[in-house]
């Protein structure tokens, strides 16, 4: 399966943006509030909402308010943020961003095309398109053995 197939049944499925950013400019107080209002683990940072240049997850936060305390969600996403983006492209196998997120024991992985974003795959994405994979080759396999 393809990262573009993923992003296309993300997009049948909700209601929710398929990109959601702040700018390096935001305060980690907003980045938290975002998070928790949209119910997603992670942002892309972005100046223009299509470059990326960083993300902040839940995990950052947490490790930064464990370290500083609360002066941490006073800071800035670009003084949290992870510089270091592993990105993916629309003709990326599903696969081998499984094998990308788990080796790099990160959740969210922003997609590009020319370098601009079009989405972002979760961990949770990838599994479950795996597991619809997987079950269609079971019903198929099922109907092969039944005779229908």
């Amino acid at each position: 399966m393809l990262v573009q197939q993923i992003l296309r049944a993300k997009a049948r499925g909700t209601d929710r943006d398929p990109v959601v950013t702040v700018t390096p400019e935001t305060v980690v107080a907003e980045v938290a509030a975002l998070l928790s209002a949209k119910r997603i683990g992670a942002v892309i940072v972005s100046p223009d909402g299509k470059r990326p240049v960083g993300i902040v997850s839940e995990r950052d936060i947490v490790r930064d308010v464990g370290r500083r305390g609360a002066e941490a969600l006073a800071l800035t996403a670009a003084d949290i943020m992870t510089r270091k983006l592993v990105t993916c492209g629309t003709d990326d196998v599903a696969d081998q961003v499984l094998s990308h997120m788990t080796d790099g024991r990160f959740r969210h992985m922003p997609v590009l095309e020319d370098g601009i974003m079009v989405g972002v795959i979760s961990i949770g994405d990838v599994v479950k398109a795996r597991l619809d994979e997987l079950n269609m080759e079971k019903e198929a396999l099922k109907g092969m053995i039944m005779g229908y």
